[in-house]
Parts: structure tokens; sequence; C-alpha cells
């Protein structure tokens, strides 16, 4: 497809907008690296809260969400619905604790919450692990759709897409931190929702299509509708979501759904004013995220199960994209149906998604290897001019090694799965860690480690040495079993962290609990604490916030897709559901803080 020279006029008028932003950003701030790397910790809670929206709707999403739609339905979201859970958690019981850290990165975390080598080597290992190895696949990932929506928008190569988005992405992301980073968010933000709410009344609008009455009666989709899976089928009942809602929230470490927070999402939570900041801007990711996004990407994806019902018929619409054609192809094929000047401003929204998505995980990625790395290992007495050359030198190298990678991928669930596999069991640690004395350094590693061998196992030797495959989510439980089983046991057989590192943690952030009694007793007995609870412990209202919280995004989504299938008693009545938690929500709210 060719575009119109107003098409070109949008994305050329937002790539200007983008550098300007970066230059005015790395003009009135970046003069050392916190204010390169969290802001200065001055964000407000809204600016915060979109950016982390932003950052999440990466270009690959709407075809992760079309991959999914047109194989298993629309229930098959729960796969990554499920981790609104994890969501409410970080909101109610880790935002205020993460803020409270005061570090620059949650990698440096390690060295605040463990002691001896083997903190400062999971330091370092974590930032290389982290920043690099799982930083270079997340981006690929979304770089893959940017090839996809290339390939059939533009008529672009792989190879080209990838110059051509990689180049312009870095020298934005490079110049303007994290600071420019969060404002362009926000313009992108408007951009990628309003790209969506056109793609999708576009598609219904197709004559094949023929509206929404029509779309929701067409033989195509009308399996593909429920919302859960059929209580008729236990199998695919238990793997679709009770695996999801059971066990993959808490268990399974991914980034932006990290269980206890982490990440860039905690990157957002160091640059806030305060812990008030923090909560609210989690809030509102995860609101937005589960709660507005979803439909107008699922629409688009029954859509295109009419026009477009079996890889075939992708194959024979897109020849110049015949080597990467599978069922996430589905959501760019439909963006062709875009006239020329609204086309345009759907390209622009996805060419927002993809930057906002890198130059956030480029910035995140950076600050690892600069902070947690260089300056901590290789050289302790950088310069704040050196760490930020530092900085921008490790994002271009990131991105680099990405347009390498995304050119060896084929699609965004197989990527999807193979991180979630990864982080496989690791979850549970990142929750107990603040409340269980007995969780240390080599924990964390031996959960690193076994995740990472059970999932090269799974990938690449069980069905090599002849074994039959097993089902993704039966690898994931195994994973998770054999994972926490190890990092338990290393608990118990390795020596803890030393006391005098674990009074300085409870001093300084005070995250309460039973779990750390025996701490605080020995402490006291030594003259090392005179600790005393600040008031009542708040993970109990903050765990029945988290719940009021799920319930309330829950019915709001699940509300919307019944209205949309034009069920609207059952839909006004979520909606209903939704006030009335929010409403208790809102006055349980500043008895957290």
């Amino acid at each position: 497809m060719i575009l119109s020279a107003i098409d070109w006029f949008l994305i050329l008028l937002f790539f200007v907008l983008s550098l300007g932003i970066g230059i005015w950003a790395a003009r009135s701030g970046n003069r050392n690296s916190k204010d390169y790397f969290n802001a200065s910790g001055k964000m407000p809670w809204w600016l915060l809260g979109v950016s982390m929206v932003a950052t999440t709707f990466s270009t690959d999403t709407p075809n992760l969400v079309t991959n999914i739609v047109r194989q298993q339905g629309v229930y098959g979201n729960w796969a990554w619905w499920a981790f609104l859970l994890t969501g409410m958690l970080t909101v109610f019981v880790y935002a205020r604790l993460w803020k409270k850290t005061g570090v620059l990165t949650d990698v440096e975390f390690y060295e605040l919450r463990y002691s001896g080598k083997a903190a400062r080597f999971l330091r370092g290992f974590r930032a290389i692990y982290l920043g690099l190895v799982f930083n270079v696949m997340i981006m690929a990932a979304v770089s893959l759709a940017v090839i996809k929506i290339g390939g059939v928008l533009l008529g672009l190569t792989p190879l080209q897409t990838v110059v051509v988005a990689g180049t312009v992405t870095v020298l934005y992301s490079s110049i303007g931190g994290l600071r420019g980073v969060i404002v362009t968010d926000f313009i992108q933000f408007f951009l990628s929702i309003g790209g969506a709410v056109i793609a999708a009344i576009v598609a219904l609008q197709h004559p094949k299509v023929g509206g929404l009455t029509n779309m929701l009666n067409h033989e195509n989709v009308v399996s593909k509708l429920d919302l859960f899976p059929s209580f008729s089928n236990p199998e695919i009942f238990a793997t679709i979501l009770l695996i999801q809602l059971l066990v993959q929230w808490w268990s399974v470490w991914y980034p932006g759904s990290e269980p206890g927070g982490g990440g860039y999402i905690a990157q957002r939570m160091f640059a806030a004013k305060d812990e008030q900041h923090s909560m609210k801007a989690v809030f509102f990711f995860n609101a937005a995220h589960y709660a507005l996004r979803p439909w107008p990407w699922i629409i688009v994806a029954l859509c295109s199960l009419i026009v477009y019902p079996d890889l075939e018929s992708l194959r024979l619409a897109f020849p110049e994209a015949a080597g990467i054609v599978s069922h996430d192809l589905g959501y760019p094929a439909m963006l062709t149906f875009i006239p020329h000047g609204l086309l345009g401003l759907v390209v622009t929204s996805l060419i927002a998604a993809y930057m906002s998505t890198i130059s956030t995980h480029l910035n995140w990625g950076a600050s690892y290897i600069a902070n947690d790395y260089y300056k901590r290992f290789l050289k302790p007495s950088a310069t704040e001019k050196e760490l930020l050359n530092v900085g921008r030198l490790v994002t271009v190298i990131l991105m680099v090694l990405t347009m390498v990678l995304a050119l060896l991928l084929e699609n965004a669930l197989d990527a999807f799965q193979i991180l979630l596999q990864i982080g496989a069991g690791t979850g549970l640690i990142f929750i107990l860690r603040w409340f269980w004395w007995r969780v240390n350094a080599a924990s964390e590693l031996a959960a690193m480690l076994i995740s990472f061998a059970v999932a090269l196992y799974f990938g690449f030797v069980h069905q090599a040495v002849g074994l039959s495959p097993l089902p993704y989510w039966q690898e994931l439980v195994i994973g998770i079993g054999i994972t926490t089983i190890g990092w338990v046991s290393t608990s118990y057989l390795t020596q803890p962290t030393s006391l005098q590192v674990m009074t300085a943690f409870i001093n300084k952030v005070d995250p309460g609990g039973p779990g750390w009694e025996k701490v605080i007793i020995e402490a006291k007995a030594q003259g090392l604490i005179s600790y005393q609870p600040v008031g009542q412990w708040k993970i109990p209202i903050g765990i029945l916030c988290m719940i009021l919280g799920t319930v309330a995004i829950y019915s709001f989504l699940m509300g919307t897709g019944l209205i949309i299938y034009q069920r609207l008693v059952e839909g006004f009545g979520l909606l209903l559901l939704t006030i009335i938690t929010t409403t208790v929500l809102k006055r349980l709210w500043n008895k957290i803080i």
C-alpha cells in the first residue's frame, strides 16, 4: 500500500514532535544519571500512569491479541488478563514500599535487601540478565510487529523496516532520557487509543463484515465470542482460565506484570513525587491497560476472521509478506482498508506505540547497565557526564541487538510464551522477599538459573531426545514447581542476609508483618534496632483493596464486552458493580498510606 501525501505528513509531523520533545528534555534536564534515568523523582501520577499505559501499548500487542482471538477466541486473552491481580497487588502493597527504598533502579534494591558477595553478584548478574538478555527479547518481539506492519502497509522488507524504525527510535531515546520518554508517552497514548478506535470502526464497516450485528452473528465469529471457556470442556477451562487465575499471576515474572512490581513499572514509581503519586500512577495504568484498551483490538481481530478466515487467505492477499504470515498478521491486514488521511493517523499511532515501548525499554535497560554494572563494578568513580555517555552508548547497542533478533522471530505469541516460561516460578520470591527474612540473594539467583534451565530444556532438549511435546500449560506448571522447590530449598540451605542489612532495610522501608518478628527480636537484643510498628500493619487492608480493585476492573472489562455483544442488562449490571466496588475502594484508599 502506498501512503498519500497527507499520510506521510502526519507521520513526519509526529517524528519532528517527538525529536523536539527529546531535545527539550535534554536541554531542560539530564544533568546527571538520576535525572536521565528517573526524572529526579518529581513526576505527577497522571503523567506517569499515562506513560506506563503507552509503554505497554506496544506495536505487537494488537498482533498478539489478534493471534489469540483468531486461534482460541476472546477468552484466550485470560493469558494476560490474569496479570491484573499482579497489578492490583503492586498498587496496594508494593508501590509505597518501592518508593520508600529511594533506589535508582529495582536492581539496586538487591544490595539494600541482601548482604555479602552474593548480593553484589546478584545485582551485577541481574543487571545484565534483565537489561540485556530479557530486554532485547522483549524489544525484538515488539519490532517483529513493526516488520509485519511495514511489510503489509508499506511494502518494506524486514531488514528495511527494522533499520528505519530502529534508527529513528534510538535517536529519540538517547536524547531525552526518561523525562523526554514520559512527556512523549503522553502524546503517544492518545494517538494509540485513537488509532485503535479508528481501526475498529473501519473494520466493522468493511462490506464483508457489514456492521456490529452482522459480525456478532457471522459463522466465523460466533464460536469465538465467549468471555470464559466452557465448563463442558474441563481441560480447556482449566488451562485457559484456572491456571492463569490460580497460578500464573503470582508465580511468573513478566516485564510490566512483575509480582511485587519491578522493571520499568518500578522505574516509573521511583520517578513519582511521593508514595501517593506512586500508587495512583500504577492504579491508573492497570485500569487503562485492562479495562479501556482491549475491545478495539478484539473487534478488529473478530472482523479479520470474516475477511481473512484462514492463513491461506492472508498469503494470497499479501504475497510480499508470505514468509512471515501467521494469525497475528490479521491485525495489520485489516488496517489496509483504512482510507488515506485516517490511514496516516493510524500508522502514526502504531509508530507511536512502537517508539513508546522501545524508548522505555532502552532507557530502562541502559539504566541497569550504566548504574548497576558499569558504575557499581567497572568504574565506581565514574562522573555523571561519563554515566550519561555510557547510557547513550548502551542504548545504541541494545537497539542493534534488537534488530538482529527481530529478524529471527516468527510471531509475537511465541515470544510471549518463551518469556513466560523463562520467568516461571520466580514470581513468588519477588512477593515474599519484602516480608520473609529467610529469602536471600542465593534464593533469587537459584530461582533465575533454574527457571532459565527449565525453559532451555523444554525449548531445545525435551523433543530432541525423543519425548512427546507437552502442552504449554504443563510446561509452565512444571517449571513453576521445579523453580519454587529449588529456591525455597536454597533459602534454607544457605546463610541468611546479615542482621545489620536486614535491620537497615526494616528501618528504611518498614514492611511489617510476622515474617520479620524473629529479626526484630534478635536486633533489639543486640541493641541494633528500636523498631516500633507505625500504626496497624497495612498489608491485610491492602489485600482487601487489591480484591476490590480487581473486581472493579474486571467488571468494567466484561461489562463493556457484554454491551458490545448487545447483552445490555448483563453489561450494565457489571458496570454498576464497578461503581459500587470503586466507591468502597475510594473510602479505604487513604488507610493504606
